[in-house]
């Protein structure tokens, strides 16, 4: 019976990771081709076509601070972004998301969610008021 428990416990932490790994693989197969993961370097910045992945966690937590909520937030808006559910002000420098509708499911969405609400922003992040300097100045 222990032992049933036991490995019934060690499936369950197994498919947690794992759905954490399929988190990071699917945003770095289908949203880090966009959203930078790091701060953004001076050369970085003139390049970039999105606000990096902490930026856009650092609004989405301010306004949706527990994990259900951020997940069902970012699900919704890839699919149907628009102006007015938008979070970040990067929106005036970048424009609105494209629907990722048909490019991603509603669960590798969820899974997506996931990972980014656990992993960004990291630790000892300051946000940089207006986010000058970040890539995403506000003009």
């Amino acid at each position: 019976m222990l032992r049933r428990i036991s490995l019934s416990l060690l499936s369950m932490s197994l498919g947690v990771t794992l759905f954490a790994a399929d988190g990071k693989t699917l945003f770095e197969q289908k949203c880090a081709g966009c959203h930078m993961t790091t701060r953004p370097t001076p050369e970085q910045r003139s390049q970039m076509v999105a606000p990096p992945a902490m930026g856009v966690m650092f609004h989405v937590k301010q306004k949706y601070s527990d994990k259900a909520s951020a997940i069902a937030f970012i699900t919704e808006y890839a699919l149907h972004p628009s102006k007015d559910k938008a979070l970040c002000p990067s929106i005036r420098r970048f424009g609105l998301m494209p629907s990722q509708k048909g490019a991603v499911t509603k669960e590798e969405l969820h899974a997506i969610a996931s990972y980014m609400f656990d992993t960004f922003p990291p630790a000892g992040f300051k946000h940089r008021r207006g986010m000058r300097g970040m890539g995403m100045r506000e003009d």
